[in-house]
């Protein structure tokens, strides 16, 4: 499968979800676009998990440190003060 991007492959499986749910595919129809789902599936997982590791690294070079924040959602941000490095 060709690089997709993050928000195109979103909007497939969106797509994917809603020829599903209508159960008006065939059975053969309905297997293949479920394989195509899990394919972008696991891609989506693959960039979001790359992202997260730039977050990681990003954040070890502004703090100077070698220890990694992890990034995770739902946290507050922290302010960051400029000109501190």
């Amino acid at each position: 499968m060709a690089q997709i991007k993050f928000e195109e492959a979103v909007k497939r499986l969106e797509q994917i979800v809603v020829s599903l749910e209508k159960g008006n595919l065939s059975l053969e129809e309905s297997l293949k676009v479920f394989e195509e789902g899990v394919k972008l599936s696991k891609s989506c997982l693959k960039i979001l998990d790359d992202s997260e590791k730039r977050v990681e690294v990003l954040l070890k070079q502004k703090e100077g440190k070698g220890k990694l924040k992890p990034f995770r959602l739902g946290e507050p941000e922290q302010s960051v003060q400029e000109g501190t490095d």
